[in-house]
């Protein structure tokens, strides 16, 4: 595989600490679910990446299908839960609303999209992951 683009994020005190990005252009506090601390978690963090990850993903292959999509709008639901052997596992569902194209259409555009996009291909086969489509 060619690399195309890499970074690199560096975490000091687990949910309870801060996690940077080692170019110096982002700096987060992290705080656990429901403790009432200040500062995002794991899970938001990896739910903004998917959502914005998908939707660019979804434009892609829009266009590589040459589909006259007018707009779209992702939102990924991350949830954690711990499994009977006693590890966790995400849980996903990803919303996505489709403008410009008929139901049957964006539905056809959002499952290509799960094959294309690279959190979805990271996921695959280890996270459950449901497609919900709308139109407009």
């Amino acid at each position: 595989m060619k690399i195309i683009y890499k970074t690199r994020a560096t975490a000091i005190g687990g949910r309870s600490g801060r996690t940077a990005l080692d170019d110096g252009s982002m700096t987060l506090d992290l705080a656990p679910p429901g403790s009432g601390k200040v500062g995002a978690n794991p899970e938001q963090l990896f739910a903004m990446g998917y959502a914005a990850c998908f939707d660019s993903a979804l434009h892609h292959v829009a266009r590589a299908r040459q589909l006259a999509l007018t707009g779209s709008t992702t939102s990924a639901e991350v949830g954690i839960g711990q499994q009977p052997d006693g590890g966790f596992r995400l849980d996903i569902d990803l919303h996505v609303r489709i403008e410009g194209l008929d139901p049957a259409t964006a539905q056809d555009l959002v499952a290509a999209t799960h094959q294309v996009c690279p959190y979805s291909n990271a996921a695959r086969n280890n996270i459950d992951v449901r497609l919900h489509v709308s139109t407009t």
